[in-house]
């Protein structure tokens, strides 16, 4: 049986302790984050109905990262998407749920960009 990274295990024991205290409503849904080694992932959850309001990554392929360097740049360009995204579908205010992740980096630059492109959080 393979051992799990106690990274990993250490990051779900935060995602859990963040869970409890924070939640999604169709107002102001959960901006959750999740970040792998290539790509960083984000999506606005309605905790109330179960539902992905909007989602977005730097592995669809309408995202375009041709003329971008760097995993922070291509995040803070997501940020930017899903603000877009986000006002289109009414949304102006959200939860940011970091998903047990240090708020520094590729998470951070995220986020700014989600301020910078109007959202409110």
């Amino acid at each position: 049986m393979a051992k799990t990274n106690p990274k990993v295990t250490a990051r779900k024991k935060r995602v859990q302790r963040i869970r409890v205290k924070i939640s999604g409503t169709a107002e102001r849904p959960r901006m959750s984050v999740y970040r792998s080694n290539r790509h960083i992932y984000v999506q606005l959850i309605d905790d109330a109905q179960g539902r992905t309001l909007v989602a977005l990554s730097t592995d669809d392929k309408a995202f375009d990262s041709s003329e971008l360097n760097g995993k922070c740049e291509k995040a803070k360009k997501i940020g930017l998407l899903i603000a877009a995204k986000a006002k289109a579908a009414g949304i102006d205010k959200v939860v940011f749920d970091r998903s047990g992740y240090l708020y520094h980096g590729r998470v951070k630059a995220l986020s700014d960009g989600a301020r910078e492109g109007g959202l409110e959080f």
